[in-house]
Formats: structure tokens, C-alpha cells, sequence
């Protein structure tokens, strides 16, 4: 089941976050002060982060965090696939799958789903490619 975050879910959210974050699906750890403030921002009415948990049964899987842009390039809405988390005991169980294509009957109206990934993580770019999605040959560039 993929469901959103409430309020109540804190505690797991911050547990899931950290091992996302202390795995090595990501290039280096963040402040646990971002975790809280993703946190906030999910529960915000309106907010620019949706966040989700991944269940299987009743254990708490894994979760993940969506944004929404507008690209012009594309044509209208972009899906932003922020983070994806599944916990090792549960891959290779369909979850993944499962949440994209969730994320597609609750978006039918985007005309580009995005994400990124770590060049290593090689199961989760074959599951990437499986679904359809295509290296992009951007140089990214952020200012902090």
C-alpha cells in the first residue's frame, strides 16, 4: 500500500530518511535539520513536497518525497521523483513498481516524470529503465 504522510508518521519519516540518506543510494549524508523541515513541508497544506509511505502488509517499507514544476521544455506539469527509498528487506518486491505506477494514475496529466540517481545504483536504474525512463545529458549545476 502506498499512502500519504501524516502528521503521526514523524518518527518513521525521520527513521526512513536516515537510512536513505546513510545508504548507498546517495552521495553523502544531510543535516538532520532538512529531514525535519521535509517533514514540515509534507504536512504543509499546499506545500511543494508530497511525501508517501511504502508499506508492505503492516511493516512501513520505505517512502518517498514528490515535487511539482512546470517545464516549459516539456509542456506543461513535471513530476519530480525525489527520493525513493525501500528498505533492503524489502526489494525485489514489486514496491517500486508499485509506487511509480501509482504515482502515474495520480499524475495522468504530467507530461514528464523526473528523477535522479546514483551512477552505482545500478538496481535501481535497471528498474528505472524498465519503466521507461532515459538518461537525460544534462550537466547539473546548483548554487548553495
Amino acid at each position: 500500500m502506498i499512502r500519504k504522510v501524516t502528521a503521526e508518521d514523524k518518527a518513521l519519516y525521520l527513521e526512513l530518511i536516515d537510512e536513505f540518506y546513510h545508504s548507498s543510494a546517495v552521495l553523502h549524508p544531510i543535516p538532520r535539520a532538512h529531514y525535519v523541515d521535509s517533514f514540515d513541508e509534507m504536512c504543509r497544506t499546499g506545500g511543494l513536497l508530497e511525501g508517501y509511505i511504502i508499506e508492505y502488509g503492516e511493516k512501513a517499507a520505505g517512502y518517498a518525497a514528490v515535487a511539482r514544476s512546470y517545464s516549459t521544455e516539456a509542456g506543461g506539469l513535471v513530476v519530480w521523483i525525489e527520493e525513493v527509498y525501500i528498505r533492503p528487506a524489502f526489494q525485489s518486491k514489486g514496491l517500486g513498481r508499485a509506487f511509480f505506477d501509482h504515482m502515474k494514475e495520480l499524475y495522468p496529466e504530467a507530461k514528464r516524470f523526473r528523477l535522479e540517481v546514483e551512477r552505482d545504483n545500478t538496481r535501481a536504474i535497471a528498474l528505472y529503465e524498465r519503466l521507461g525512463y532515459e538518461v537525460l545529458d544534462y550537466v547539473q549545476m546548483v548554487q548553495q
